[in-house]
C-alpha cells in the first residue's frame, strides 16, 4: 500500500500541474492513472492547443485592446447563468482576471510558445461572444504542452518525492474519521486490488464525454431533443464518469452533466483506437451546409466560428440528426482543417516551412488522407454522381438531387451578381470573416461551388461529436469538493473536466473555446495552493 501526502486521480494536464506545483511545496504525491505510461498527458496530447487569455503579450503586439471586465462581460453572455450558479460564475470570473497572469505567464516558464496570430472564435451570433481575438495556439500543440510539463515533472528537484502509477483503475474513495483518505482499485495489468492512503485526494480524471457515451445520451440536454442515433466520442477513451460516481458515493455533488461542448462536424476516424472514436472537422467556411435530404439549413446558414452550441442545436433539430457539407478541393485546400495535433502535424512538430506552405499552398496532405481513408467523404466531377455517391454512403436515397442542384445554383449565382449584390448572410460573414488577418489567411474569398476550376467536388456526411463536460464535481473557489448542503468534504479536491473546470460548470451553457486547457492548469494550481496553505495565492 502506498502512501503520501496527496493523492491525485488522473495523469492529464490537471493533475499534472497539481503535481508540479505540489512538489514545489514539497510534499509527497501520488499519481495514478488508469491509461498506459505512453499516454501520459491525457486528452491534452491529443489537442489542438488552443487557449484564452486576456490582455496577454500576443493580443498587444497585434494591437488588440482586451481587459478582464470585457472578456468576463462576453463570458457572461454566452455562458447564461442562471440564478443559483454562484460558484460557476465566480470561477468563470476568477479565470478571466487570472488566466494571463496565472496561466500564460506560467506555461511561458516551461518553454511552452504560441503561433504569432491570435485566433477569434466564438464570435457570437444571436449572443455577443468574444468581442476580441482571445483563441492562442501553442506552437507544438497540447502534445507539446503536455510534454513540457511532464519534462518539467520527470526533471523537477523533488521528483523523488513523486511516485507514478500507470494502469491503475480506481474504483472507490476510502474514508476514515469523516474524510477522505485514499482510494482502491485495481491494477488493469494484473488484475491485482492496489490501495493508496493520503492525507488530501485530488479528483483529476477528466468529464463524462468519451469512454461512455450512454451517460452522455442520458444528460443530454433538453435544448437538443432526442439525442441522435449516432454520436461520436471525441474525448478520452477512460472519461466514463466512474469518479464522478465514487466522488458522489463520498458525498459529493454533480452538477450541469447536460451542459456539454459538442461539435457539429465530427467524422469517422480513418483508424479508430476506440468505439466510435471520431475527429472534429473545422467546418470550411465556404462550404454548404446541408440537412440529410440536401438541403441547405436555415433560414440561418450554418457558418463556424460563431457559435458551436448553435450549430449543433440547428442539426439536432432536423428529423436526421446528421449533416452534410458540400464543397471543392480548391475550399478543401484553403479551409478544411481538422481539431488536434494527430492532423496539424507542421505546428505539432513545430516545423515553421512547412506550416508556412500548407497556409500559401493549401493543405493538400490533409486533404488526400481525408478523401483517400475517412470513410464519410465522397468526391465526385458533378452534382448527379456527388449525390449518388452519397445515397450511396448512406445506403438509401435520402439526398434529393434536386435539392441539392438548389441550394448549389443559389449560392453560385448569388457570388455571380458580384460583392455589393451579395444578399446570402454566410456570404456576408465571408466578408466579415476575412476582415481579421488570423481568418483571410485561411479563407476563400466568395468561392463558387460548382465551378469547373475548383474540381473535384467534395460532400462530408457528419456527426455530432462528443468533447468536453462543461458541468461535473461542485467545488468552491480553493478546488474543495462539497457536499450537499454546501459543507467542504475534508480531504478532497476536484481539478480539471472533473470540475467543471471550477465549480461544476465555469463556463454555463456555452464554451468560449481554449478555456479548458487553461481551467485545467489554473484549478490544479489552485488546489496546490489550498493544500499547501499558500494564501497569497488563493484570492477567494
Amino acid at each position: 500500500m502506498d502512501r503520501s501526502d496527496v493523492l491525485i486521480i488522473g495523469g492529464g494536464i490537471a493533475g499534472i500541474v497539481t503535481a508540479l506545483e505540489l512538489l514545489d511545496g514539497g510534499k509527497t504525491v501520488t499519481l495514478v492513472d488508469r491509461d498506459e505510461e505512453g499516454a501520459f498527458g491525457g486528452l491534452a496530447r491529443e489537442s489542438f492547443g488552443g487557449m484564452f487569455f486576456v490582455d496577454s503579450p500576443d493580443q498587444r503586439r497585434q494591437g488588440i485592446r482586451d481587459s478582464a471586465e470585457l472578456a468576463f462581460q462576453d463570458w457572461c453572455s454566452f455562458a447564461e447563468f442562471d440564478a443559483d450558479d454562484v460558484l460557476p460564475k465566480a470561477w468563470a470570473e476568477a479565470y478571466v482576471s487570472r488566466c494571463t497572469a496565472d496561466v500564460y505567464r506560467w506555461v511561458r516558464r516551461y518553454g511552452v510558445s504560441f503561433l504569432p496570430v491570435v485566433n477569434w472564435v466564438e464570435r457570437g451570433e444571436f449572443r455577443p461572444g468574444n468581442s476580441v481575438p482571445r483563441f492562442h495556439v501553442c506552437w507544438g500543440t497540447g502534445k507539446g504542452l503536455a510534454e513540457a510539463l511532464i519534462a518539467a515533472l520527470r526533471a523537477h528537484p523533488n521528483v523523488g518525492r513523486l511516485t507514478l502509477h500507470f494502469n491503475r483503475r480506481v474504483e472507490r474513495l476510502t474514508m476514515r474519521g469523516g474524510r477522505v483518505d485514499g482510494a482502491e482499485g485495481v491494477d488493469e495489468m494484473s488484475g491485482a486490488p492496489f490501495e493508496v492512503r493520503a492525507e488530501q485526494v485530488v479528483v483529476a480524471a477528466g468529464g463524462i464525454n468519451g469512454g461512455d457515451l450512454s451517460r452522455v445520451r442520458q444528460n443530454w440536454h433538453r435544448d437538443w431533443g432526442t439525442p441522435p442515433a449516432e454520436i461520436l466520442s471525441g474525448s478520452h477513451r477512460f472519461a466514463d464518469g466512474k469518479l464522478h460516481d465514487a466522488t458522489v458515493a463520498a458525498g459529493g455533488v454533480l452538477t450541469h452533466l447536460d451542459r456539454m461542448w459538442n461539435y457539429a462536424a465530427g467524422v469517422h476516424h480513418p483508424r479508430p483506437r476506440k468505439p466510435q472514436h471520431g475527429l472534429s472537422l473545422v467546418p470550411p467556411r465556404s462550404a454548404l451546409w446541408l440537412n440529410w435530404r440536401g438541403v441547405r439549413i436555415g433560414p440561418q446558414p450554418l457558418v463556424s466560428g460563431f457559435d458551436t452550441r448553435r450549430l449543433v442545436t440547428d442539426i439536432c433539430a432536423q428529423e436526421r440528426q446528421y449533416s452534410w457539407q458540400l464543397m471543392n478541393r480548391r475550399i478543401a485546400l484553403k479551409e478544411l482543417a481538422v481539431s488536434g495535433a494527430e492532423h496539424n502535424p507542421s505546428i505539432r512538430d513545430r516545423k515553421r516551412l512547412a506550416f508556412l506552405r500548407d497556409i500559401l499552398f493549401g493543405n493538400r496532405w490533409l486533404v488526400n488522407e481525408m478523401i483517400t481513408n475517412c470513410r464519410d467523404f465522397v468526391t465526385a466531377g458533378s452534382l448527379p454522381e456527388l449525390v449518388e455517391k452519397m445515397n450511396a454512403l448512406q445506403g438509401d436515397r435520402s439526398v434529393d438531387l434536386n435539392a441539392v442542384r438548389e441550394a448549389v445554383a443559389s449560392y453560385d449565382a448569388t457570388i455571380a451578381r458580384g460583392e455589393s449584390l451579395m444578399n446570402d448572410e454566410q456570404l456576408r460573414r465571408i466578408a466579415y470573416l476575412r476582415k481579421y488577418r488570423g481568418d483571410r489567411i485561411r479563407l476563400c474569398k466568395f468561392q463558387p461551388i460548382n465551378d469547373p476550376k475548383a474540381l473535384p467536388l467534395i460532400a462530408v456526411r457528419e456527426f455530432i461529436i462528443s468533447r468536453k463536460s462543461l458541468g461535473g464535481i461542485k467545488t468552491d473557489l480553493r478546488s474543495r469538493v462539497l457536499n450537499a448542503a454546501g459543507e467542504v468534504i475534508e480531504g478532497l479536491y476536484a481539478v480539471g473536466e472533473a470540475a467543471g473546470f471550477g465549480g461544476g460548470g465555469m463556463h454555463g451553457l456555452r464554451a468560449l473555446e481554449g478555456t479548458f486547457l487553461g481551467g485545467c492548469i489554473l484549478s490544479g494550481r489552485i488546489a496546490a495552493a489550498a493544500i499547501d496553505g499558500r494564501a497569497s495565492f488563493l484570492k477567494d
